[in-house]
């Protein structure tokens, strides 16, 4: 087994390894049950969500709670307190990929007038490690640290890409496919079509994925080893700016940004 923290699946692998704490394991499914999307949870929705009983949900609640990282203010519900960003500051701000993304992003901010990020793969999810925000097209405020859902995503889909045809599939097979828009692709094959064409492409597009007002491009970051680190990507209202507008003005510079920044790794 390997050494590192396992991720969810080989968690539930590990449950009877001497050396591998259940309580803990649980109690991070549980935090990282709760999404921009899903902010308020019952223990009925974690225990579902997670796969853990709901007695045990309840025991993690009740320790998050005193260790000031959850609370209940209806009763019925729980949600994130802003200490749990203390858990992941160090990483976010102290890893060199999250220091220099976002010096490149606010330069390629600048240049175009668009809001940027930067993100990389985190089990389903990507996570934020950066951002130069020029305008707030989402209903959620993204910044580091926000996750959104891989496959809904053009820097997800990036990511997504980059992956072992088996680990893709194990992906896909277990994301929650929801329609957030009336344009949101969420048919598996559909979705394989797309990596497809991403992989070949070295680039995606997402016209109204995840917003209906957002349209996005997203390039990959490579590292001196030429594998894929993390994504960057471009957003623009969908509005006023079409996909192929968007691929015209933006393409070349934000792959000579993900290129200066795969030599500064």
């Amino acid at each position: 087994m390997s050494d590192n923290i396992p991720n969810t699946l080989s968690a539930r692998q590990a449950e009877h390894d001497p050396n591998f704490m259940l309580s803990l394991a649980r109690g991070l499914e549980v935090l990282n049950a709760f999404t921009p999307q899903r902010q308020r949870l019952t223990i009925s929705q974690l225990s579902q969500k997670t796969q853990i009983s709901r007695a045990a949900v309840r025991r993690c609640l009740y320790t998050l709670a005193a260790l000031g990282m959850v609370h209940s203010p209806g009763g019925r519900s729980y949600e994130l307190l802003p200490r749990v960003l203390a858990v992941g500051h160090a990483y976010l701000a102290g890893t060199p990929l999250a220091k220099v993304a976002q010096a490149a992003l606010d330069n390629l901010g600048k240049a175009l007038g668009e809001s940027c990020s930067a993100a990389t793969l985190d089990g389903d999810n990507v996570l934020y490690i950066a951002r130069a925000a020029v305008n707030n097209l989402l209903s959620i405020d993204l910044g580091r640290g926000s996750r959104l859902p891989a496959w809904a995503t053009s820097m997800g889909r990036v990511l997504l890409s980059a992956l072992p045809e088996e680990q893709l599939e194990v992906t896909l097979s277990r994301a929650t496919l929801i329609r957030y828009t009336p344009h949101t692709l969420c048919d598996l094959s559909g979705l394989r079509a797309e990596i497809a064409r991403v992989r070949m492409q070295g680039y995606a597009l997402a016209d109204r994925q995840i917003e209906v007002g957002l349209c996005s491009l997203a390039v990959p970051v490579l590292s001196r080893h030429g594998q894929v680190v993390a994504a960057l990507n471009v957003g623009v209202p969908a509005a006023t700016v079409c996909a192929a507008a968007l691929k015209e003005k933006a393409l070349a510079p934000l792959r000579r940004a993900a290129m200066d920044l795969s030599l500064q790794l």
